[in-house]
């Protein structure tokens, strides 16, 4: 499964559940940011490559969902604030518990 977690500017919390899922044994995991500002933004072919995406707020699914035609993809809002740095020990622990159920 080809798993997108999305942030706004994917430097800290979609960069560390990238981190933290990307040796899955069974999944291949990236990530992304809505900013213009985003490390690496979303576009057109991320979304197509993914077989799920999980997006760190509510405002980043309407934010795909102004720009792409995401309707036939499954998306997972996680509700995780921006108030985590990268690899933070409260930001991986929640991530692993959200994220789990669905890997």
């Amino acid at each position: 499964m080809n798993i997108l977690f999305i942030c706004s500017r994917n430097k800290r919390r979609s960069a560390t559940a990238e981190t933290i899922f990307r040796n899955h044994p069974t999944h291949s995991v990236r990530s992304a940011g809505t900013a213009e500002s985003a490390v690496h933004k979303v576009n057109e072919r991320l979304l197509d490559w993914s077989d799920i995406i999980f997006t760190m707020e509510k405002r980043h699914r309407d934010i795909l969902a102004e720009r792409y035609d995401i309707a036939s993809k499954r998306i997972i809002v996680l509700d995780i604030p921006d108030e985590y740095e990268y690899m933070d020990e409260e930001l991986v622990k929640m991530l692993e518990d959200m994220a789990q159920p669905y890997l």
